[in-house]
């Protein structure tokens, strides 16, 4: 009697969930999302950091809500700029609190807007304002860390607690070591917080970091200010087609 027909190697998916696979998981979670970028046409994106636990209601709920009314003011901006893609897509991780509030308010203002979920043991829901087919879910964290940098054009950071503070500093390093082949504007909203919970001062005056890579970062308290501040950041370079990524700058 013949053996049953085998199925396909990547349809086995004890195989695809091996340990022998990670590499191709890996490679999976750059692909899968270059592929529906670029039918979806997005060229760049404004990424915000913030924490899932802020909620309109809450002590901290006015930052929820200026998250909202800037990531509306960037959409309703980024839509008037003459480009056959779309320009300055608000992209979040994806989750509750500020980063709902982004995807929110990029959505009330008529724009895509893109969700980088990750899995974790406990659950982190996609919020429902983020455009259907620009909702990813990631496994690796590294592979997530590197889709919010790879587009980015400027990183908004409201206040947030240990995720928040992982992928600030993420950017924070490539901007500081010059890693990228472009700047990335890295705005702090909530200057009383982000003074409060790192001493920037401090590492300069114990020699960590130099006094001129307090250059990097901005400060705003509201969204007007936040806006003009990023419009007078952000270089328009020449449109081309695809997705504008930052490339790694050789040494």
């Amino acid at each position: 009697m013949p053996p049953d027909d085998p199925a396909l190697i990547y349809e086995n998916a004890g195989f695809m969930t091996s340990e022998e696979a990670r590499p191709l998981r890996i490679l999976a979670e750059y692909l899968g999302p270059l592929e529906r970028l670029r039918r979806a046409r997005i060229r760049d994106t404004i990424v915000f950091f913030g924490s899932a636990r802020i909620t309109p209601e809450g002590p901290l709920g006015r930052y929820y809500q200026e998250a909202r009314q800037l990531a509306h003011a960037i959409t309703a901006w980024s839509k008037q700029l003459p480009s056959h893609s779309h320009r300055y897509v608000i992209c979040s991780g994806g989750g509750g609190g500020i980063m709902e509030a982004a995807n929110r308010g990029a959505s009330e203002a008529g724009g895509r807007t893109i969700g980088l979920n990750i899995s974790l043991p406990h659950e982190q829901q996609p919020n429902s304002y983020i455009t259907r087919e620009l909702a990813f879910k990631f496994h690796y964290f590294f592979m997530r860390k590197l889709w919010f940098a790879h587009l980015a054009r400027a990183l908004i950071v409201f206040p947030g607690g240990f995720g928040t503070l992982d992928e600030l500093t993420e950017i924070m390093t490539l901007a500081q070591t010059g890693k990228l082949d472009r700047p990335i504007p890295i705005l702090l909203y909530g200057r009383s917080y982000w003074n409060e919970v790192i001493n920037f001062e401090a590492l300069v005056r114990h020699g960590t970091i130099a006094a001129e890579d307090l250059k990097l970062i901005q400060f705003a308290d509201d969204p007007a200010t936040a806006l003009q501040l990023l419009q007078a950041s952000l270089t328009h370079e020449p449109e081309t087609s695809g997705p504008a990524f930052a490339h790694s700058r050789a040494r």
